[in-house]
């Protein structure tokens, strides 16, 4: 008996549609055929129930079922004694818990659905876990018990005898305009419990929006008025779901700032976090959560910063023994193909002229560049330096300013663009959406080697555009903007709403479709890691945001990164196992020396 509970059986709720079908999972079970009741399905049941108890794991169910809404997992030996909570019958399960320190930032990584919200749930007081007995579930009393010996014992004790409270920043900030009405500055003066509004504003940049009401805030501009509403209240828990999605660079270093002074010798902080030299530089010890999204979490133990985040490149957690991802994930800076001489000749180069472009009193000035086909570019810069505005003249949709006597003409390209904000109208499933819009590259294999599969695009095939989450859409976004062929792909932010293991995903399916395709892509990327890792070449952009920028040529990746790092006062080291880039914490001696030496990028090692 005791190795058939470690199995679990996942129905998804809005793909089993038990009146559409001829219930083939109950049909095909050898279980029910001996007579006992493994699968049921009633006319009146909304979905089919599987018993886990009598399950034998053959999996027929599983291929026989058309809408493919069943899942037989089965689990690592020993955790179906620490399963922490389970919402119900068939769904997902939560195994063990993070534990939070006094005094200590902690940060969480995983990628989407794997349990990191419902952690922090159930760490702010606000789900009771079950143990996983969702029938009968345990009170407080056993809870404790259950719990006793650990750190969390004494954790919840504090939750429970109320003298702890949690404050939670939510993961999607589009929906507090819903939820909060009035201007900034009230809001904030109503919440002010610490008597930080003033120094808040400075540092989240909070003040030329004081006056404007919370339904008019951009994307960056709600993600720091979240930050500070919930940095401004007394609590002796903070939790922050994912706080730098829409920041720029120099945003997030400063929100990482703002969530580390929260700290206080009996006040816990916890982070969760995709960008993940943001969670480095943020926290002091990680937890990582692995399974299978949508179906099991666990939470490992907690390690040091570096050793969690490199555990969960790597995919191997060594304390267990296990492997959860085939293979690991590492950064080396690829050479680019276009150092060798005989090379140069097959590469086709472009030219855009210098080129200037008001809006309003925000004026962009663009040096000429040029720039080869198989070649990425990233373009650096703080919000409101204009490189969307760039990337819209580049596609013809905005004219630049006429000079007296000359006539700037850019080259015609042909332009595939995948804007900042994906607002979903389709009225209609995500395969119709492919078909009537890259029909051509969809039916073609090799894009959908290299393209489709990578980015796990046939899940979502027969579901509606318009109930797609963030991260579904920002794939299917990805996947039209390559799919349309063009000579320059421009692409905004491609890894917001991404996890951590996505954005490296993405990352790859970029760059392998520019090489093979012959093309150039402009891209748009905060996340430090995507950047280095997609980079051929670099723009930076300097000036006031807002008010006067320039667009620099195109230059190489470490010289165009020392400029950019040198305006942000900060400097990068690189891991030596893996690669990735780590932020230096600042004044320690490291950072000192690269200043001194003048190297804010770090490649060499």
């Amino acid at each position: 008996m005791a190795d058939r509970l470690t199995r679990i059986a996942i129905v998804s709720s809005d793909r089993c549609k038990p009146k559409k079908c001829r219930q083939e999972c109950k049909k095909s079970c050898p279980v029910v055929k001996t007579g006992k009741l493994c699968i049921e399905v009633t006319p009146a049941s909304k979905i089919a129930f599987i018993s886990e108890e009598l399950c034998i794991g053959c999996g027929i169910c599983v291929k026989k079922c058309p809408f493919e809404a069943i899942q037989i997992i089965n689990l690592p030996k020993d955790l179906d004694k620490d399963t922490t909570h389970r919402y119900g019958p068939n769904t997902f399960k939560l195994h063990r818990l993070p534990v939070p320190r006094p005094g200590q930032v902690l940060g969480l990584v995983g990628t989407n659905g794997i349990g990191k919200s419902t952690a922090l749930k159930v760490l702010a007081g606000k789900l009771k876990p079950n143990l996983g007995r969702y029938n009968n579930p345990p009170d407080w009393q056993e809870i404790l018990t259950y719990f006793r010996g650990s750190e969390l014992q004494n954790y919840f004790t504090r939750i429970l005898e109320d003298n702890l409270k949690a404050i939670i920043k939510p993961q999607y900030v589009d929906h507090i305009p819903k939820a909060v009405q009035g201007n900034v500055g009230q809001v904030l003066d109503q919440k002010d419990e610490r008597d930080m509004k003033a120094k808040l504003c400075i540092d989240l940049e909070l003040n030329q929006v004081i006056d404007r009401n919370v339904g008019d805030l951009s994307g960056g501009e709600l993600q720091r008025f979240a930050i500070a509403v919930v940095a401004i209240q007394n609590a002796e828990i903070y939790m922050f779901d994912e706080p730098s999605s829409y920041l720029d660079v120099k945003q997030r270093l400063k929100a990482a700032q703002v969530v580390r002074s929260l700290l206080r010798p009996n006040s816990y902080v916890i982070v969760v976090e995709h960008d993940l030299s943001v969670l480095d530089y943020l926290s002091d010890f990680i937890c990582c959560l692995y399974g299978k999204p949508g179906a099991y979490g666990v939470v490992t133990l907690p390690f040091s910063v570096r050793e969690g985040i490199n555990i969960f490149l790597a995919g191997f957690v060594p304390t267990e023994n296990l492997r959860f991802r085939d293979e690991s994930l590492i950064f080396k800076v690829a050479e680019t193909p276009q150092e060798s001489a005989e090379e140069i000749q097959t590469y086709q180069r472009y030219k855009y002229p210098t080129m200037s472009k008001t809006q309003g009193n925000f004026k962009l000035s663009v040096i000429e560049g040029e720039f080869t086909d198989s070649q990425i570019i990233v373009m650096l810069g703080e919000n409101g330096t204009g490189k969307t505005t760039f990337i819209r003249m580049l596609a013809g949709l905005l004219r630049p300013d006429v000079v007296e006597d000359t006539d700037v003409e850019i080259p015609e390209f042909n332009v595939s663009y995948k804007p900042q904000k994906i607002s979903p109208k389709f009225q209609s499933t995500v395969r119709h959406l492919l078909h009537q819009k890259i029909r051509d590259s969809y039916m073609h294999p090799q894009f959908t080697t290299d393209v489709m599969k990578p980015l796990q695009i046939e899940q979502l095939m027969d579901q509606e555009v318009v109930n797609l989450s963030g991260g579904e859409l920002q794939r299917v976004a990805l996947c039209l903007c390559l799919g349309k062929p063009a000579d320059i792909y421009l692409i905004d932010e491609p890894s917001a709403y991404l996890d951590s293991e996505q954005r490296i995903v993405a990352s790859k399916v970029i760059k392998r479709f520019i090489l093979h395709a012959k093309k150039t892509a402009f891209v748009v990327e905060h996340d430090f890691i995507m950047a280095t890792y997609l980079a051929d070449k670099v723009i930076v952009y300097e000036g006031q945001a807002s008010v006067d920028c320039t667009a620099n040529a195109p230059q190489s990746l470490v010289s165009g990164m020392n400029r950019f790092l040198s305006h942000l006062d900060i400097t990068f080291r690189r891991d030596p196992t893996n690669y990735r880039p780590r932020i230096n914490k600042l004044d320690s001696t490291k950072d000192r020396e690269q200043k001194a030496a003048g190297s804010y990028y770090y490649l060499d090692d």
